[in-house]
């Protein structure tokens, strides 16, 4: 289940980064939107997989509760994901 997370959180991260530097430039400075609609749903459930999967990991890893919330807060920042892989999932 692990290595499921660590593509997950890779996807999650990618989709996230695509979506605030490239859809939403592309949005409000070409007024194109087209690119927000398509990445927008792929990376919401990503993102809810995300959480899903570090509540599942949680115990299994043995992640303190800063370690988990830090885990957490990771997908709400750009490059997050791929700190935590680096940090926490790549041993």
């Amino acid at each position: 289940m692990k290595n499921t997370f660590r593509v997950i959180s890779f996807l999650e991260g990618l989709s996230f980064i695509l979506l605030l530097f490239i859809a939403t430039p592309i949005k409000y400075l070409a007024e194109n939107d087209s690119y927000v609609k398509m990445l927008g749903m792929p990376h919401g459930l990503l993102f809810l997989i995300y959480i899903v999967f570090a509540f599942m990991l949680k115990s299994e890893l043995k992640w303190s509760a800063k370690v988990f919330f830090t885990v957490l807060f990771a997908s709400i920042i750009p490059f997050g994901t791929f700190y935590i892989d680096r940090k926490y999932l790549s041993n």
